[in-house]
């Protein structure tokens, strides 16, 4: 198992390259089974959770070929003859999910583990399964497996609301319904970048979707797709994650390139209240922090609000802000495990069920620290790059899981950050 040991306090200067999207990647492989040719996915990262969902594919008979020099996927599902995905790997990644709507809609059939995924908040899946049925499809529960079937082979198509949006509950609820036999309609669906882009990726399969963007979506069903050549979006989470991390020293001056400023929602706005001066290009921002940050406080709340994914992130800046802020999680109300370990470093911040308060600004002073998640390891190691002394990051295989070298980027904007097995 591998740790990071950080020195610091290192400003981060030069430019920085964002990686593909790992949310947005995931729903569209596995809207690739539904092709009747291979469809080619561009710009996708190098990431455990892309591994572990091409051998998720790769169990159903689905070829799957992986250029990483290239960051390019290959998904042939013209062998797909096994719509099952087994606990051993869906337990890894809760996007495994997805796989209950892309089955049925190619197989009219699918048996699919219950997920696992980061250990932070209950998320259950009962949005997927309410809105599945609600398309006509009969599900039963076995030994902890979802089985979900089509009457005749193709779902009838229906209408579901949300309630609340949800991005998982929006995609699966897509891929059932776009080779329904009739027109189906989501209403309350995510509006989040990454449900776009599914659409938009679905549509130049053939599908029939109307309404990208907003709040309810309608599906005409379609007998059949082709596969598609389709170009993944800049990661928007890991965007912020480095326009954060520049903003924490004030002598940063980090310019983020391969981003779209337009995914970026009202986080865009958030950020130019701390007192930063943000530069932006079609596909780039520069960031330059002031001697002082103010502190904001944020509320994590669908999208176009502030992103649940950046939350742990902004409660390590304020850290640095000078002032008190609070941050707020509408989304997952447990999605916190990082305020103890902030504490290790010196933060003042005190948690009280879904609100961190932080005090600012503090010293922090490297230490050992542990992570149960894939954000709360990013916002540990932001927290180390500010650090006097050195400081260990634990459990970094959750990085490994959503940000496409990390260190490796961070090191090249002036970091002094190195991976050790412990």
């Amino acid at each position: 198992m591998d740790k990071f040991i950080i020195e610091g306090n290192t400003p981060l200067k030069g430019n920085i390259t964002v990686s593909g999207s790992k949310n947005a990647a995931l729903p569209l492989m596995a809207a690739a089974l539904l092709g009747n040719t291979p469809s080619v996915l561009e710009n996708i990262p190098r990431l455990n959770d892309i591994y572990t969902f091409n051998n998720v594919l790769r169990v159903t008979g689905t070829v799957v070929d992986f250029n990483e020099g290239g960051n390019q996927l290959t998904i042939n599902p013209s062998n797909l003859s096994f719509p099952e995905s087994p606990y051993d790997l869906v337990r890894k990644m809760r996007a495994s999910f997805y796989m209950l709507g892309a089955l049925l809609a190619h197989s009219g059939y699918a048996k699919v583990s219950l997920p696992g995924g980061c250990a932070w908040g209950p998320r259950p899946v009962n949005l997927h399964l309410e809105g599945l049925k609600a398309l006509g499809a009969e599900i039963t529960m076995d030994k902890g497996y979802v089985i979900a079937k089509a009457p005749n082979g193709r779902l009838p198509g229906g209408n579901f609301k949300l309630e609340p949006s949800s991005v998982g509950a929006t995609v699966n609820i897509l891929l059932a319904a776009v080779k329904a036999q009739g027109v189906s309609v989501i209403r309350n669906a995510a509006r989040e970048p990454d449900v776009v882009l599914l659409c938009q990726a679905l549509n130049s399969m053939g599908a029939r979707i109307k309404g990208l963007g907003t709040s309810e979506l309608t599906i005409e069903g379609v007998s059949e797709l082709q596969g598609t050549t389709f170009r993944n979006a800049p990661d928007r989470i890991e965007a912020g994650t480095f326009m954060i991390a520049a903003a924490m020293h004030p002598e940063s001056d980090l310019t983020i390139d391969n981003i779209d400023p337009s995914d970026l929602g009202h986080f865009r706005q958030t950020f130019d209240q701390i007192g930063v001066t943000t530069t932006y290009s079609d596909n780039a921002v520069r960031v330059q922090p002031p001697e002082k940050l103010n502190a904001v406080s944020i509320k994590a709340e669908i999208y176009p609000g502030f992103p649940t994914d950046l939350q742990a992130q902004w409660a390590t800046m304020l850290t640095q802000a000078h002032g008190e802020a609070t941050v707020t999680d509408h989304i997952y109300y447990d999605r916190f495990s990082y305020v103890p370990e902030l504490g290790r470093l010196g933060a003042n911040a005190v948690l009280h069920e879904n609100t961190v308060t932080i005090k600012g600004k503090t010293p922090l002073q490297g230490a050992s620290v542990m992570s149960t998640d894939l954000r709360a390891s990013v916002s540990l190691v932001m927290a180390g790059m500010v650090a006097e002394g050195t400081t260990e990051v634990l459990r970094v295989y959750h990085l490994d899981r959503g940000y496409e070298n990390l260190e490796k980027k961070l090191n090249a904007a002036g970091a002094l950050i190195s991976r050790v097995s412990e």
